[in-house]
């Protein structure tokens, strides 16, 4: 039997996605007319909230009118998927030391998994393209289901699929939305600080190194 489940979120979690989101998201807007608005760097934070969050803020700073913006997120955001899935791994890394934990945790008998919200699809390429697909257990994006995180649905399908079990799991996460994911699922949950200070959200714990990722998930799921 399995010691514990791992699942873990994608973007800003396991590797820095924002490079390429954030070109993606400025391609989108060129293609409904506008001059690209986001700046790899200051808006990371928003490019891992994903890409009607990225569109959001590009038309704000357009101080397009919000009935406006709303129609435009929704023309532009499947020009961004087309523009991402185009060049999905062009910037994007890994976090250092991130696939070394997740590797110690499968040699000391854990599974492991993703649940994230970016489109199964999409999350499917990136982690095949990066060759580390075979790596993961699980994964559900956010169309996998009807729902998507902060319901925890998706979670409990991310663990079952890992072959896991609910009650012995934690989340891996970078954000709210994670937080707040592990608590409707009655879970642990782990926060890496890696995009800022995450401490306000009061996970069970907190990495700023993936070498500390061992301790902590032995510490909250038992040896």
């Amino acid at each position: 039997m399995p010691k514990g489940t791992v699942i873990f979120d994608l973007d800003g979690t396991l590797a820095d996605t924002s490079g390429d989101l954030i070109a993606a998201a400025n391609a989108a807007l060129v293609g409904l007319g506008h001059a690209p608005q986001l700046v790899h760097g200051p808006d990371n934070a928003t490019a891992v909230r994903g890409g009607r969050a990225m569109l959001r803020l590009a038309f704000e700073r357009l101080t397009i009118p919000e009935a406006a913006a709303v129609e435009q997120i929704e023309a532009g955001y499947p020009l961004l998927l087309e523009a991402y899935g185009a060049a999905i791994d062009v910037y994007t890394r890994f976090y250092p030391g991130a696939l070394d934990a997740v590797n110690s945790l499968k040699e000391k008998d854990f599974k492991v998994g993703i649940c994230t919200n970016k489109p199964e699809a999409l999350a499917d390429l990136l982690l095949v393209r990066l060759g580390v697909r075979d790596l993961f257990g699980s994964l559900i994006g956010a169309d996998t289901l009807p729902t998507r995180k902060p319901d925890p649905r998706p979670y409990y399908a991310a663990v079952e699929r890992a072959g896991g079990h609910v009650a012995r799991s934690l989340l891996v996460g970078d954000t709210e939305t994670d937080r707040h994911t592990a608590q409707a699922a009655s879970v642990p949950c782990i926060l890496v600080g890696f995009g800022g200070d995450v401490t306000a959200l009061a996970p069970e714990g907190i990495i700023r190194d993936y070498a500390e990722l061992g301790p902590a998930v032995l510490r909250l799921l038992g040896n």
